[in-house]
């Protein structure tokens, strides 16, 4: 099966289980590494997850996909926290983000660049707004290949 289409069904069918457990799915990742092939799928909630929400939907989502069948060799599943540097794929991220430095790559060049960092100022439609060195640039959202939060850290 193609990457993609395994993605999106795993996606359809983790999600469910992540809310019903009043969290939210951030991502999933699938790919080979140096151990093998690794499931990936990173969690949040207000406050953070804990250890114990990591391993409570890493049994749910491993009896779920035993029992659907959808990978047919090994892999290695991880849940984890997203991070410092959370991805943002939902149009409520870039909402919920507003005021935080982001990081946001595009599929095709706009103004010339294919990369802007800077101030997410929110989403507006189909445009999110983002206050760079230069001004306000407006992104179509569907242009947005990549987009998290570029954390700034102080020592």
């Amino acid at each position: 099966m193609e990457k993609e289409k395994l993605i999106k069904e795993i996606w359809e069918l983790a999600e469910p289980l992540v809310l019903a457990k009043g969290m939210e799915l951030v991502e999933v990742e699938w790919q080979r590494e140096r151990q093998g092939w690794v499931l990936r799928l990173y969690i949040d909630k207000p406050g953070g997850v804990t250890l114990g929400d990591c391993v409570k939907i890493s049994e749910i989502v491993s009896d779920l996909l035993d029992a659907k069948d959808l990978i047919h060799h090994s892999y290695h599943l991880e849940v984890s926290s997203p991070g410092i540097d959370r991805p943002l794929r939902k149009k409520e991220d870039f909402k919920r983000f507003a005021g935080d430095k982001v990081k946001i790559s595009l599929k095709t060049p706009l103004e010339g660049r294919k990369n802007f960092t800077g101030i997410l100022k929110g989403i507006e439609g189909e445009e999110v707004i983002l206050e760079v060195s230069e001004g306000e640039v407006r992104i179509p959202y569907g242009e947005i290949k990549k987009a998290h939060l570029k954390a700034e850290i102080e020592f």
